[in-house]
C-alpha cells in the first residue's frame, strides 16, 4: 500500500542519522550510524521514514529530490555563540599582530568593553537586523540550532535588550535559538573596584529573566582579570537556586579551576578549557558535564596551545565543538572551518567531530531530544552536502560545502546550483 509524503530525498550516498539515546562520551564518540543508498521521507515537517532506497518503495511524493549520491546529515548545532552584539572590532587585529595579549587589550578599554559600548548605543532593532544577518550566514553553513549569549551590556537595560533580541530571532528566524544570560562576561568600568556589587546587580535580574522566559542558562567568565573561582561559585549557586541550568567560560587562558567548578556544580557544559588541568578533565568525565571546545578562538588569538581534546575523549569526557562566533576573539560563522581545526589542532577523528557537532552539541544546550539527530517523528532539520562522504568536510577546508538546508521539512537555504532540475512531480 502506497504512503504519500510531502518530500522524498532519494539516492542519498551516505546518510548520517546520528541517532543516540544520550550524549556520546569517550570511545562512544567513534560511533556513527551510516546508511548507504538511503531515502528519507518528510511529512508535515517531520521525518516519516529513514532507510535504504529498496525499503522506501511504498513511499510516494509529488516532490522528489535526487541527492545524486551526496552526503546527508542532521542540521548542525552551534552550542556557543555571541551572535547578538553591536559594532565590530577589526581595529584590534593590528594589536594582535603586534603580540599584545587579549587581557592587555581588555585593560586598555578594548576587547569586550569596546563591544559593550557599541551594544549599549545600538537600538533593539539595529541589534536584531545585525544578528539576523549573521544567523542567515550560519544557516547557509548548515547550522539549524544555535546558542546565543548576552554579555555585551554589563548593565540591566542592555542585557535585557540582548536577550529580547535573541527571543525575537528565535520566534522569527528559521534557526532555533537557545538563550544564555552572560551578564557576568566582564567587569564594567563603573564597577572596576567592586565586582561583587556588579554580580549582585546581575543576580537581581534573574527573577525577571525567568518570568519573561528570556534565558535558560546562566554563564560566567571565570578568568584572570575577570571573575575568580570563588566569585563564580557563589554567583552560579544562586542562579541554580533560581532554576537556571549552568554554563562556565572556564580556563580559557589561565588554569584557575573553572573546569573543576563546572563539574562540582553539575554545569551542563564547561566551555573553552584550553588550560584545563588533569584533575579538571577527570572530574568532567565523572560528572557528565560536556566540554565545549572552541579551537577557532585559540587559532584567532594566535595561541600555540589548544584544548586537550584527545586526552579528554580518551578519558571519557563528552566533547562538543562550537564556533564561539563573536566580534573580538573569533569573528567567523564558518563552522566547517572549526571541523578542520578540530582535526588538525585537537587531533579529533572525523567520527568524533560529527558527534561533537550534532548529538553532543545538542545536549550541551539542552536540546538533545529535538536537535542533532535524524529520527522518525522528529522535525526534519536536514542538510544535503556537496560532498561524497562524511570524511570530506574536515579534509577540504575553508569553503562552504552545503548544497541545501531543510528546517522543519522546508528548504530554508540553498546554493544557486541546487539540484532544482531534479525536482519532479511523480505519484
Amino acid at each position: 500500500m502506497n504512503q504519500h509524503v510531502d518530500v522524498l530525498l532519494i539516492n542519498i550516498g551516505q546518510l548520517l542519522t546520528m541517532e543516540s539515546t544520550g550524549p556520546r562520551a569517550g570511545k562512544e564518540m567513534q560511533q556513527l550510524t551510516v546508511i548507504e543508498d538511503a531515502t528519507v521521507a518528510i511529512a508535515n515537517g517531520k521525518i516519516a521514514f529513514i532507510g535504504t532506497s529498496e525499503s522506501a518503495e511504498p513511499f510516494k511524493s509529488e516532490k522528489i529530490i535526487d541527492c545524486q549520491g551526496k552526503l546527508v546529515t542532521p542540521g548542525l548545532v552551534d552550542p556557543h555563540t555571541h551572535v547578538v552584539f553591536g559594532g565590530s572590532r577589526e581595529h584590534e587585529m593590528a594589536l594582535k599582530q603586534q603580540g599584545v595579549p587579549y587581557l592587555e587589550i581588555l585593560k586598555q578599554g578594548g576587547g569586550i568593553l569596546s563591544t559593550v559600548k557599541q551594544t549599549r548605543e545600538a537600538s533593539e532593532d539595529q541589534l536584531y537586523e545585525k544578528a539576523r544577518f549573521h544567523l542567515d550566514r550560519m544557516l547557509s553553513y548548515g547550522v539549524t540550532t544555535v546558542e546565543a549569549k548576552s554579555g555585551y551590556g554589563l548593565d540591566v537595560e542592555t542585557e535585557l535588550k540582548q536577550l529580547k533580541v535573541a527571543k525575537r530571532l528565535h520566534e522569527s528566524h528559521p534557526i532555533d535559538l537557545v538563550s544564555t544570560f552572560l551578564g557576568a562576561h566582564a567587569i564594567p568600568y563603573e564597577y572596576k573596584n567592586n565586582p561583587e556589587a556588579f554580580l549582585k546587580e546581575m543576580l537581581a535580574m534573574l527573577d525577571h529573566i525567568k518570568e519573561e522566559e528570556l534565558a535558560e542558562f546562566v554563564d560566567i567568565f571565570t578568568e584572570t582579570g575577570v571573575f575568580t573561582v570563588e566569585q563564580s561559585r557563589d554567583y552560579l549557586a544562586e542562579a541554580k537556586l533560581k532554576g537556571f541550568d549552568l554554563k562556565i567560560h572556564a580556563d580559557e587562558i589561565d588554569p584557575l579551576g573553572g573546569t573543576e567548578l563546572a563539574a562540582e556544580l553539575g554545569a551542563i557544559s564547561a566551555d573553552h578549557l584550553v588550560g584545563a588541568s588533569d584533575k579538571g578533565i577527570e572530574m568532567l568525565a565523572k560528572s557528565g558535564t560536556i566540554a565545549v571546545l572552541l579551537p577557532g578562538t585559540t587559532f584567532y588569538l594566535g595561541k600555540e596551545t589548544f584544548a586537550r581534546a584527545r586526552k579528554m575523549i580518551d578519558e571519557g569526557v563528552t566533547v562538543a565543538l562550537a564556533t564561539d562566533f563573536n566580534p573580538g576573539s573569533c569573528p567567523t560563522e564558518n563552522i566547517h572551518l572549526i571541523m578542520t581545526f578540530a582535526a588538525l589542532k585537537l587531533k579529533m577523528t572525523p567520527e568524533e567531530i560529527w558527534n561533537a557537532m550534532t548529538v553532543n552539541a545538542a545536549y550541551a544546550i539542552g536540546r538533545g531530544d529535538t536537535a542533532g539527530q535524524l529520527v522518525v517523528g522528529r522535525e526534519a532539520d536536514i542538510v544535503i552536502w556537496d560532498a561524497p562522504n562524511y570524511l570530506y568536510l574536515p579534509y577540504h577546508y575553508g569553503v562552504n560545502h552545503v548544497n541545501s538546508v531543510f528546517k522543519r521539512g522546508k528548504i530554508v537555504s540553498k546554493r544557486r546550483d541546487i539540484i532544482e532540475d531534479t525536482l519532479s512531480t511523480k505519484s
